[in-house]
């Protein structure tokens, strides 16, 4: 089975078999090896303030499984969860399908306001009717949505504090101040358990596993497994240092691979879902890329390290600010930037409505750029793609350079390849199989905007500005190239 990144949420269903195969003898670990005498005191210290989230949704109900694939596992008498699955496949043998039905599903959270505010992971409530929170002592309590954050994951909750029930909050730490190898606790649901605390280190920081665009997770070995969504992730101080999320598995169970959102992300989080019940994040306007070792050799850059700049948005901060594409952003706000996704990440986290400096290098040399930061709309449709060409019986002039036939952009070619009347530029109209062009994704329909950093407007424009380039020693030229709606990229093309 191919390994899976998992979120952690826990739909209620047959536990997995391998829980009721035989034991297998265990051998007492050194005390040392077990970690730090401090884990008890944490889990004492937090476990009332860690919450089951329990939800209930109506879905569609699905046909009755064959009998076949309904066989009970065979129990040891006297079994915990022998009285769990004799329900559940009497239950199960009288389902039919057809109608709607309800289903609950099981997650975790943890109280940060005795107030009655609660944070859990978005995926655990999404879609859900009811929410209700248990607490450590079996307390049920109902909970409302307050707001959720899709591309963190995160969710904020209220509930009524019981009465003559004083509550547990636990506080956040500083994700930034943890080390390699740093102990942590993981407390939550795991498999509808209740209250369940694990232990490990911190494996890894900043982890970019793509699933969402501010990726920056904790790694843990701590083990997480299904059900643990939303639960928290203590330091050995007591405080929350991370929110567990997802897990990479082959079968949904831990294998010591887990990730946490950290503090410092959840705390920006949950403030403005609770003063606002959305998110607004900064907004800059550009579209960025990486900077790669040959894009770095052809601006000059070294080491290869910022945000290239592709393109701006006509209506955002950064063109009235002096931005263009063709620019490396390698600070913003004082915070240096290494890699798109760093700037992604402190333009998100920064005030709408801030003006910072955000330091550029512009054809091998550093300018600062004062810019006020818009506000993100989370909600904006996705860019279209590329268009397709079609077949055309006429053959265009064509001339040879980098492995592409270029051609001077007309009326016939803007309609074959769907090119943009505002586009400019030289249209490639075949390229070379084998050649870099081929390799870096260079295809008929895209257009040549700029060259080393200027204009082209025909196939000599071009082949001139190479040669410009090959004399002045490069390795690598840097080209400018616009698909048909007008969408911009960097391609540095090998000379050699």
């Amino acid at each position: 089975m191919p390994v899976a990144i998992t979120a952690l949420s826990f739909r209620i269903r047959p536990l997995l078999a391998a829980l009721c195969l035989g034991a297998a003898a265990l051998t007492a670990a050194p005390a040392q090896a077990r970690g730090p005498e401090g884990i008890a005191d944490v889990a004492e210290k937090v476990i009332d303030a860690v919450v089951n989230i329990s939800t209930t949704q109506t879905v569609e109900a699905k046909s009755a499984p064959s009998e076949g694939n309904s066989a009970k596992p065979n129990l040891p008498p006297g079994s915990p969860f022998e009285e769990f699955f004799e329900d559940f496949f009497k239950n199960r043998r009288g389902e039919k399908g057809g109608g709607p039905r309800k289903t609950n599903s099981l997650g975790s959270g943890f109280i940060v306001d005795t107030a009655g505010i609660a944070v859990t992971n978005n995926h655990v409530i999404a879609d859900a009717d009811e929410i209700n929170l248990i607490m450590n002592d079996g307390t049920k309590i109902k909970a409302e949505l307050v707001g959720v954050d899709k591309k963190t994951d995160l969710a904020v909750l209220k509930f009524k504090p019981p009465a003559n029930k004083p509550l547990v909050a636990v506080k956040f730490g500083d994700s930034d101040k943890l080390r390699l190898g740093e102990w942590v606790v993981a407390i939550g649901n795991p498999f509808s358990l209740g209250g369940t605390v694990t232990a490990g280190i911190v494996s890894a920081r900043n982890r970019d596993i793509n699933s969402g665009p501010y990726d920056s997770y904790i790694q843990t070995d701590a083990a997480i497994n299904r059900g643990n969504s939303g639960g928290p992730l203590f330091n050995l101080d007591g405080e929350v240092i991370g929110v567990n999320t997802l897990i990479i598995s082959p079968s949904g169970g831990s294998i010591g691979i887990g990730f946490a959102v950290p503090s410092k992300t959840v705390v920006g989080v949950v403030d403005q879902l609770r003063q606002f019940g959305e998110l607004r994040r900064g907004w800059l306007g550009v579209r960025i890329q990486q900077v790669t070792d040959e894009i770095a050799e052809s601006l000059n850059i070294k080491p290869a390290r910022g945000a290239l700049v592709a393109g701006i948005d006509d209506k955002g901060p950064a063109k009235p600010a002096g931005i263009e594409p063709g620019d490396v952003v390698v600070k913003f706000d004082g915070k240096d930037v290494k890699e798109p996704k760093d700037l992604s990440r402190v333009v998100a986290d920064t005030a709408v409505g801030k003006t910072v400096d955000v330091v550029i290098i512009r054809k091998g040399k550093e300018e600062t750029k004062q810019v006020t930061l818009g506000r993100l709309d989370d909600g904006a449709k996705p860019q279209p793609a590329s268009a397709k060409s079609q077949p055309e019986p006429e053959k265009p002039v064509t001339q040879k350079a980098l492995g592409l036939d270029l051609a001077a952009l007309s009326k016939d070619l803007r309609g074959r390849y769907k090119i943009k009347d505002s586009v400019k530029g030289v249209v490639v109209v075949g390229v070379d199989n084998g050649s870099d062009a081929a390799e870096k994704r260079l295809s008929a329909g895209d257009v040549i905007v700029e060259v080393a950093q200027e204009a082209v407007t025909s196939a000599a424009d071009i082949k001139k500005r190479v040669d410009q380039v090959k004399k002045d020693g490069k390795k690598s030229v840097l080209l400018l190239v616009s698909n048909g709606a007008g969408e911009l990229r960097f391609v540095a093309l090998s000379l050699q």
